[in-house]
């Protein structure tokens, strides 16, 4: 009997059930938040291997912005009832339309200051408390002196050899604070451009150095990388709207 399955069994049970009239639309409200990760996994491969033989179409609705990204053709992010952004999941990831969806779709470096004035189709960005200046690609800022939450993914950042730093429109020194081995990355928080949380993903690669706490680090990234976005107040667990 159902009762008498394991989690992911009775997952796939429900799944059957709901496939088997063969509906032209199947609403998932996430369906897979009770499951372990290794059954999480399976599953998510599963109703999308389903979701593209049988043709239907499916809404899934999840808090799980690493499944948003794996289960969607289009994603759309919601604030408040309202639609910030829908796109493909590339689109949504690598080029966020506000802080909003920046902030919430993946982890992002924010970074807080005021245009100073462009170069050809970039902008100069001021970082409060005397951060220093970054070139950034401007999304939701019009004109000088307009505020803007700049938008870095920490895996677009780079640690730089000495020789390394004429690759990069933007380079900065930080200071390491914490350090998190997560397998094949390094997790590194950094005091930098006026943020104390400043994260940057190391490779776990052969011939990387590793970082100490406390060391003095240049780190670089592209101005492609960097998205001049809405303003919008910092907070610990994201951004607000600002009044």
């Amino acid at each position: 009997m159902p009762a008498q399955l394991s989690g992911g069994q009775q997952q796939r049970a429900a799944v059957a059930r709901a496939l088997v009239f063969e509906p032209k639309l199947v609403l998932m409200d996430e369906p897979l938040g009770a499951l372990d990760r290794m059954l999480r996994e399976q599953m998510q491969l599963e109703i999308k291997r389903l979701h593209e033989r049988l043709g239907i179409t499916v809404v899934y609705v999840t808090h799980d912005q690493s499944e948003a990204l794996t289960m969607s053709d289009r994603i759309a992010v919601f604030n408040d009832g309202v639609i910030q952004q829908v796109a493909a999941p590339t689109i949504v990831y690598e080029e966020p339309q506000n802080s909003f969806v920046a902030s919430f779709i993946g982890e992002s470096n924010r970074l807080a200051g005021k245009i100073r004035g462009t170069v050809k189709d970039k902008v100069t960005v001021a970082l409060e408390g005397s951060g220093g200046l970054v070139l950034a690609e401007p999304i939701a800022v019009q004109e000088k002196n307009d505020r803007t939450l700049l938008s870095v993914r920490p895996e677009r950042v780079h640690v730089l050899s000495d020789d390394a730093a004429a690759s990069f429109d933007n380079v900065f020194e930080g200071t390491v604070r914490e350090l998190i081995y997560l397998g094949d990355h390094v997790r590194a928080r950094l005091a930098l451009g006026g943020s104390e949380d400043f994260v940057v993903k190391v490779p776990n690669a052969a011939g990387t150095a590793p970082l100490q706490r406390g060391d003095k680090v240049r780190v670089g990234w592209a101005a492609e990388d960097a998205r001049a976005l809405d303003y919008m107040e910092l907070e610990a667990d994201g951004p607000r709207a600002a009044a």
